[in-house]
């Protein structure tokens, strides 16, 4: 009995692999994503599609783990005095949009929905409570987690978070059952408040003490248990005392940002988050209950379309008023319409408190997960068809928000870029990265790579960035006229400042130097004089001869291109035009070869 139960766990295991494995890769190469795959796939295989699964729910309570270890990773990206400096975004950005939302919510649900009012209270908290799960993995994939427009709806999401106690103490007094049974209201926040004091003094005294001591065991299996438990620990302790189980692995993850043991933590975390969040999503597709659906699809579509039409509209007013573009509010519109996983937990403790009756929870639940299938469709209509109306060109995309400001600037992240940053990087020294291509940068976050979305041609990117202050600034983009204007911005904001740029050809050597730059490197001039030392050496002369000889000729080099840049004009259309360059050429020229000659001629 045991071993057939055993192997029935197993199939259903090997269930969900496949039919994530299957839908999830096909759904990205259709251009979906796949949160739509994976809603996709759990429909498929749930209750309502093959019947390979009968409890969605038992699947999304453990899955929702994902969503918790996904705050932590967030939280681990967010040092204390950064998520300070977004206080006014969560508080006040969020009170603003929720409770505008809340209204219109309210009101559709009472004068078009013809709910009652505390029925429409309860289902309008569900859409308030946006899914951090759905918005968090866009946000993510778009590569728009530091940017400006990505942390006001993080802050926003944090913010709904710090709601849910609240919420469930309305839908608790909204109860016709007496009220003795339930903790008063100053009980909760007592109760809330020292919990999270508690989770606060242990992040700051006991965790990096306690990983110091597991680092020296050289165990990797003892961090990794570690770090699950610190998630785990904080999600328990915050959700017993009432509060978002995600909101206490989220404020773990904030304590430990600073700590030297980050990198490891997001490690360890990172494949159980990604599993757990893919089975959440499976969770959620499976519950789509598609015969409530059809048995009042009316209904249901009306309240689909009502209450996402009238969320994005509160969204957007929101993001207007707080002076957003208009691109950016259309864009936050679409991607927090939908429901949240939140809304369950409201909507089971409203059936529970008689405030609403089991149907009505039940199409509760069906409009939520409706919205969250629908979301991702209507965030790809946004990305395809409006937001190219609004954004004509990758340069109008707001710039991140630059966190962390360090003695080196680093512009472009190309080829040249991603080997300069790299040998920094690995010698020690702290790089802010800025460049403004969003593939690049998104890439470049998945392999643990800070870098910033920006056009440091800006001089306020060069501000945020801390170039007053910066020790030196390198510059490899690829364009001319872009690493010229950087240059000259810089040597303006900073005239102390060591610079060190990329240069197209020998003319653009002599526009960097004369625009401030301290040394100008030419795109092939380097790898050429590798050329002609292995030529040399292929031709007989000795290896050591080879090199003195490269190097000779790039340091006369270096020395003609400063007498040239001295002397350049732009205003000549060939360099043969300016009299004074032709003899700097040919002196430079005869000085080089008779030294050349001198080391070929010494004997050993």
């Amino acid at each position: 009995m045991a071993a057939a139960e055993s192997a029935n766990q197993l199939v259903q295991v090997v269930v969900l692999l496949s039919a994530a494995v299957l839908a999830v890769p096909l759904f990205k190469r259709l251009g979906l994503g796949s949160v739509l795959g994976y809603l996709a796939a759990g429909l498929a295989i749930g209750p309502f599609g093959l019947q390979l699964f009968s409890d969605p729910n038992s699947i999304i309570h453990v899955a929702e783990l994902g969503v918790v270890m996904f705050l932590f990773i967030i939280g681990l990206e967010m040092k204390p005095s950064h998520l300070w400096g977004l206080r006014r975004q969560i508080f006040c950005l969020g009170t603003l949009q929720v409770s505008l939302c809340g209204a219109l919510l309210m009101l559709v649900g009472i004068y078009l929905l013809d709910f009652a009012w505390q029925t429409a209270f309860v289902i309008g908290a569900g859409f308030v409570l946006n899914s951090t799960a759905i918005i968090m993995q866009v946000l993510a994939e778009r590569g728009q987690m530091s940017s400006q427009s990505g942390q006001k709806m993080i802050s926003i999401l944090l913010f709904e978070d710090l709601l849910i106690v609240p919420i469930l103490a309305i839908v608790a007094f909204l109860s016709p059952i007496d009220k003795h049974v339930s903790k008063p209201l100053w009980e909760n926040l007592a109760i809330g408040t020292g919990s999270l004091t508690m989770l606060v003094v242990a992040g700051v005294w006991l965790l990096n003490p306690l990983f110091r001591i597991l680092a020296r065991t050289k165990l990797r299996e003892m961090m990794t248990a570690a770090a699950l438990l610190v998630v785990l620990g904080a999600a328990l302790l915050m959700e017993a005392s009432g509060l978002s189980a995600a909101m206490g692995a989220f404020i773990a993850g904030v304590l430990l940002s600073n700590s030297s043991f980050r990198h490891q933590l997001e490690a360890d975390i990172e494949p159980f988050r990604g599993l757990l969040l893919g089975l959440f999503f499976l969770g959620v597709g499976m519950s789509l209950d598609l015969d409530l659906v059809l048995h009042n699809f009316g209904f249901i579509l009306l309240s689909v379309v009502a209450l996402m039409s009238v969320n994005g509209l509160g969204i957007y007013l929101a993001a207007r008023f707080t002076r957003s573009s208009n691109a950016v509010a259309l864009e936050r519109a679409f991607i927090m319409a939908l429901g949240g996983e939140f809304a369950f937990v409201v909507f089971a403790a409203a059936a529970n408190q008689h405030v609403i009756t089991p149907e009505q929870q039940a199409n509760g639940v069906a409009i939520v997960v409706l919205s969250m299938v629908l979301s991702p469709l209507l965030i790809l209509l946004h990305k395809k068809y409006i937001e190219p109306r609004f954004i004509g060109s990758q340069e109008e995309r707001e710039h991140d928000q630059i966190d962390e400001k360090h003695p080196i600037i680093l512009v472009g992240f190309g080829r040249v870029g991603q080997v300069v940053n790299s040998m920094l990087t690995m010698s020690g020294y702290a790089v802010t990265v800025i460049d403004r291509d969003e593939e690049i940068i998104s890439g470049m976050r998945k392999l643990g790579i800070k870098a910033y979305y920006g056009n440091a041609e800006r001089p306020e990117i060069l501000h945020h960035a801390g170039v007053e202050n910066a020790e030196m600034l390198i510059v490899t983009s690829g364009n001319r006229e872009k690493a010229s204007h950087v240059v000259e911005l810089a040597r303006k904001m900073n005239p102390t400042i060591r610079i060190l740029a990329r240069a197209n050809d020998l003319f653009h050597v002599y526009e960097l130097y004369q625009q401030g730059a301290d040394r100008q490197i030419r795109e092939v001039f380097d790898s050429a004089v590798r050329i002609g030392r292995y030529a040399l050496e292929e031709l007989g002369v000795e290896e050591e001869k080879a090199r003195e000889i490269s190097d000779c000729y790039y340091h006369r080099d270096r020395h003609r291109t400063r007498l040239m840049a001295e002397v350049y004009d732009p205003s000549f259309k060939h360099k043969f035009q300016n009299k004074e360059m032709v003899k700097i050429t040919l002196e430079h020229d005869q000085e080089t070869m008779v030294e050349i000659q001198q080391i070929l001629q010494r004997e050993e």
